[in-house]
């Protein structure tokens, strides 16, 4: 970051100069003497370079990192192009800020206008913004938009993924509004229970495709069934799966949301991650965020501009719909660029594999007695019962260095395979549950 160094003591001295002061002190002579810091911070004496880097990587190692990775769940590891990371590095990106001053943020809105532009393709919406902070966010953030003063209860499908229920329901309780789960019957969400829950007073229904046991929920009965009550359709989507499936505007969704993550962001202990919004343009002016649009300026040259920034710190907070105030910029880059530098041929791919590969990880696992539990379409996940308990099994991959499913409880387990697994590893991984005694 060599454009942004701090201030010299020299400089420092010509602004307290400037200003009339002698030295530090003296600024912050307002701050009550009994909270300012006596002495020096309890924090140990400086190191030299090579002493610093023998320390990091000494605590590095003693992280478990899994070459072999089965899991999913929401968090799902890709392969990222080599682009991706280099372009995204840029000293230009990485300090870029909220473009405050549009008309001298050229670059930064560009980028946001063309994630934009690709991620509506993607879902086959109308419009996008940029965006929040992952797909669990972005979820709770599309409930309150179907909000108003008759319809205030949301209802959610059980066969959502939990963490993302929860973040409904804690919005939820938040700004008053009730929360319905509406049951799932095997692995999908129960049609029956669904339509005695949409009553006249529901705004909404969220459901994920896949959802979070990997299977392919009923998308046609659902839409009919949400739609004939008056009540609007939130999508939770996978962006990769949507290479290869039907798309949110294809469906009859109104709103489309799901996490970024899948497009080009390392698993990185749990983020920075990115939530997508898109949405059909009558729900436009209701979307939290940003939304970038292209025009010209006054010379004819093409230009960006913010066409709406529907956020609460440009109107009265009681009115706000929305306290979300980043527009995740750097993630939203990185998605473009992966979804640029893949190419529509690239990430169909790459979804083709993430399938394939998960239906026949499912039959060698079947082969050891790792039973499919619902026999329903699945995209890259599946649950499987357990021979022994789910925890023996695991931890047995676990010394041999392959992180396994996620545990849903002690005799099911919940899979993953994206196009980073090969064969040969698939084929190992049931080979070593096969040794696994019970």
């Amino acid at each position: 970051m060599g454009s942004y160094v701090v201030s010299t003591r020299e400089e420092q001295e010509q602004m307290l100069k400037y200003i009339g002061l002698c030295d530090m002190g003296e600024l912050f002579s307002v701050i009550p003497e009994e909270v300012r810091l006596k002495g020096e911070l309890n924090l140990p004496s400086g190191c030299g370079e090579m002493d610093v880097v023998r320390r990091m990587e000494a605590l590095a190692e003693e992280n478990i990192r899994f070459r072999h990775i089965f899991r999913g769940a929401g968090a799902y590891h890709h392969y990222i192009p080599a682009a991706v990371s280099r372009i995204v590095q840029k000293e230009e990106f990485l300090t870029a800020y909220t473009p405050y001053q549009a008309e001298i943020s050229q670059g930064i809105l560009q980028s946001i206008f063309e994630y934009q532009t690709m991620i509506c393709d993607l879902t086959g919406m109308d419009v996008s913004n940029a965006s929040v902070y992952d797909g669990a966010s972005a979820a709770a953030e599309a409930a309150a938009m179907c909000r108003d003063r008759k319809r205030n209860k949301i209802v959610v499908s059980a066969s959502s993924n939990p963490e993302v229920i929860r973040t409904i329901q804690t919005y939820c309780f938040g700004n008053g509004a009730e929360v319905v789960i509406v049951p799932e019957k095997s692995g999908v969400t129960d049609l029956g229970a669904l339509e005695e829950a949409i009553t006249p007073e529901v705004c909404c229904f969220y459901v994920q495709q896949p959802n979070f046991y990997g299977i392919l929920e009923n998308y046609g009965d659902i839409e009919a069934i949400v739609h004939k009550s008056g009540a609007m359709l939130v999508m939770g989507c996978n962006p990769l799966a949507l290479a290869v499936l039907k798309t949110p505007g294809e469906l009859g969704a109104d709103i489309a949301v799901g996490d970024g993550q899948p497009l080009g962001m390392p698993l990185g202990f749990g983020g920075p991650y990115q939530g997508f919004m898109t949405a059909r343009s009558a729900h436009t002016r209701k979307l939290p965020g940003r939304i970038v649009g292209e025009t010209t300026d006054e010379n004819g040259n093409r230009a960006f501009v913010l066409t709406l920034q529907a956020r609460e710190q440009h109107i009265r907070r009681e009115k706000a719909g929305s306290n979300i105030c980043s527009n995740q910029a750097l993630c939203t880059l990185r998605a473009a660029v992966y979804m640029a530098v893949m190419g529509g041929r690239g990430m169909k791919e790459a979804a083709e594999q993430c399938t394939a590969k998960a239906h026949y990880l499912q039959q060698e696992l079947d082969k050891t007695g790792y039973k499919l539990k619902y026999q329903q379409p699945f995209f890259h996940e599946f649950v499987t019962s357990t021979p022994v308990p789910a925890e023996k099994a695991l931890k047995h991959l676990e010394r041999q260095g392959y992180l396994g499913g996620l545990p849903l409880s002690d005799r099911e387990i919940l899979w993953c395979t994206t196009e980073m697994n090969t064969r040969a590893e698939m084929d190992e991984l049931a080979a070593i549950l096969k040794g696994v005694q019970k």
